[in-house]
């Protein structure tokens, strides 16, 4: 067996204990976040559920759409983009259509399996601008094509 100097039992004993005084550190830390708030982390800065209450359009509106959401503007729009836009794109509603009855299976589909709130009082307007601006469209068949023929020679 090969003996170790006195200078290499040194550095492994001083690797140890600095090992030992992270994990000390770490353990110390992690229990004080357990039992305290820090201020960083206070309940002011955590991101509320909106209420349902209407928020307030100040961004432009042009040719009768929202610019920032690409929403048609129309009554309820604020609830839509107060209750629709917080968990996605407003993409994914501007390039759904439904009915009526069909906004409203979608919005149950969302609360009990996406966990989106209650939407109380405000559903009935929500809906409604929903299914008046985004409703299935009739397509009906493609146009004829016009075709130039040409004789191969």
């Amino acid at each position: 067996m090969k003996e170790q100097s006195p200078r290499k039992i040194l550095v492994a004993l001083a690797g140890l204990a600095a090992l030992l005084v992270v994990l000390v550190l770490t353990a110390i830390v992690s229990i004080l976040l357990l039992y305290t708030e820090p201020e960083w982390l206070s309940v002011s800065d955590k991101p509320e559920l909106p209420t349902g209450n209407p928020v307030t359009i100040e961004e432009e509106i042009s040719e009768g759409v929202h610019v920032p959401t690409g929403f048609k503007v129309g009554e309820g729009l604020e609830l839509v983009i107060g209750n629709c836009t917080n968990c996605h794109s407003a993409k994914l509603v501007t390039q759904n259509r439904f009915t009526k009855e069909g906004w409203i299976n979608v919005i149950r589909w969302m609360q009990e399996t996406q966990g989106l709130w209650d939407l109380g009082t405000n559903e009935e307007s929500i809906v409604a601008y929903l299914s008046t601006h985004y409703a299935p469209e009739a397509r009906g068949r493609r146009k004829p094509l016009e075709v130039e023929w040409y004789d191969l020679e």
